[in-house]
């Protein structure tokens, strides 16, 4: 395959996430005003609620069996190390250089978790047709391929929903600490008007009523993220066990997330074949509670991309991400993740943990490769922190990825042929 064929099929993806977000930007502008703020907030809603975890029970519910789980084993293990290496190279980058507080979770999600779905479902089958492809070894590649990059979308989906969940929801309770604080602090700046007297000091007691009217229209997805962000500024740290509850807490709401709960069931549904053949098949009797679910499942990408489309309208005018973090995520994602992705697979290789199907490696390897999940920047909307500099992040990000997709790829084929 050449090189220039190469770059289409890895552009293509690409291309259709810009273009569509090029629409949601259109849509957002005082011009068309159909895609409002609110209406942003209200269709990532109906997004988190209902198309994502349609998405994942369907894919999942669909092409993962037992064996599948089984044989594909090393799979969660390298997408694993890809959130883990990633989040300690987000971690150093934070540190040195510094993004504002709220932001953090936001540059290590991104430096960690990959679009792991929509994009390897358009790349690995295009792969397979093209002549000169190294992995034309047979009639299945377009199948297995698909196959592997539905199982990493779910697996994908999964880590993200968890571990990245928990990132943007911590940088959700952060911002509205800072908010409550700053408030407060305003409310204690004594008077220093010369003219004050008994009277006007009465009537600047009218600013804790306006700080409580503040504080009350923080807006949040969850209910309970802005009584947290009061306790992290007012209550003092409790014993060891209270703060050991509080976490299991929190991971358990975590793993509530609608998203992952499909995931759950979707892998029981996968893995257990009389569930599977309950709604899986042309013959199934319930096949038309799968086909539902897929036709939902199918409006996540498209809602998600316009979202992202629409925050970027204001993210290029109001974003506060540094010039040196954004570089620093795409060096992170497109230049230290693909060359540990290659160090990594060879080794598991020679110690014969994979397959010896080529196309696996391969899939293996294009998961160091790809730029920022797009369910973070759902996330981001759904806890109302940082969604103009995730667009920015997202913007730059998937312009540098149609190249460097096409680079990382031509030396992934040139390795494995």
């Amino acid at each position: 395959m050449g090189f220039w064929t190469l770059f289409e099929v890895a552009t293509m993806p690409i291309l259709q996430v810009l273009l569509i977000s090029v629409l949601g930007a259109f849509m957002a502008t005082n011009y068309c005003n159909l895609l409002t703020a609110d209406a942003r907030r209200s269709l990532n809603k109906i997004v988190f609620i209902v198309f994502t975890p349609s998405l994942m029970f369907a894919s999942l519910a669909k092409t993962v069996t037992f064996e599948d789980i089984v044989s594909w084993w090393f799979m969660p293990v390298n997408i694993g190390i890809v959130f883990l290496i990633g989040g300690i190279l987000g971690w150093i980058l934070v540190k040195l250089l510094k993004p504002e507080p709220h932001l953090e979770g936001l540059v290590i999600a991104t430096c960690s978790a990959g679009n792991l779905g929509n994009l390897l479902l358009i790349v690995v089958p295009a792969i397979c047709n093209e002549d000169g492809s190294p992995f034309r070894y047979s009639g299945t590649c377009s199948t297995t391929g698909l196959s592997y990059a539905s199982f990493s979308m779910a697996l994908g989906g999964f880590f993200i929903w968890t571990y990245t969940y928990h990132l943007i929801r911590v940088s959700g309770i952060t911002l509205r600490a800072m908010e409550v604080a700053a408030i407060y602090t305003d409310s204690k700046i004594p008077n220093k008007d010369l003219e004050s007297n008994e009277e006007t000091s009465l009537l600047k007691g009218e600013d804790h009523d306006q700080m409580d009217v503040a504080v009350q229209s923080m807006k949040s997805i969850d209910a309970d993220t802005e009584s947290q962000a009061l306790s992290s500024v007012y209550e003092k740290p409790g014993t060891f066990w209270d703060r050991v509850a509080s976490i299991l807490h929190q991971i358990v709401e975590e793993l509530l997330a609608p998203p992952t709960i499909a995931a759950i069931i979707g892998f029981v549904f996968g893995a257990t074949p009389w569930l599977k053949g309950l709604i899986i098949g042309s013959s199934a009797p319930l096949r038309v509670i799968q086909d539902s679910i897929k036709l939902l499942g199918d409006g996540t990408i498209p809602c998600i991309t316009l979202i992202l489309g629409g925050n970027l309208t204001q993210g290029l005018r109001s974003s506060r991400i540094k010039p040196l973090v954004l570089l620093g995520i795409i060096c992170v994602r497109y230049m230290i993740l693909p060359v540990i992705g290659i160090g990594v697979i060879k080794v598991a290789g020679d110690l014969g943990l994979l397959p010896t199907d080529p196309l696996f490696k391969y899939v293996l390897m294009v998961q160091f490769t790809l730029p920022p999940a797009m369910n973070i920047g759902t996330m981001t909307q759904l806890f109302d922190v940082g969604q103009e500099e995730c667009s920015v992040i997202f913007l730059w990000t998937y312009l540098v990825a149609a190249l460097a997709l096409t680079v990382w790829s031509t030396v992934y084929m040139y390795i494995l042929s």
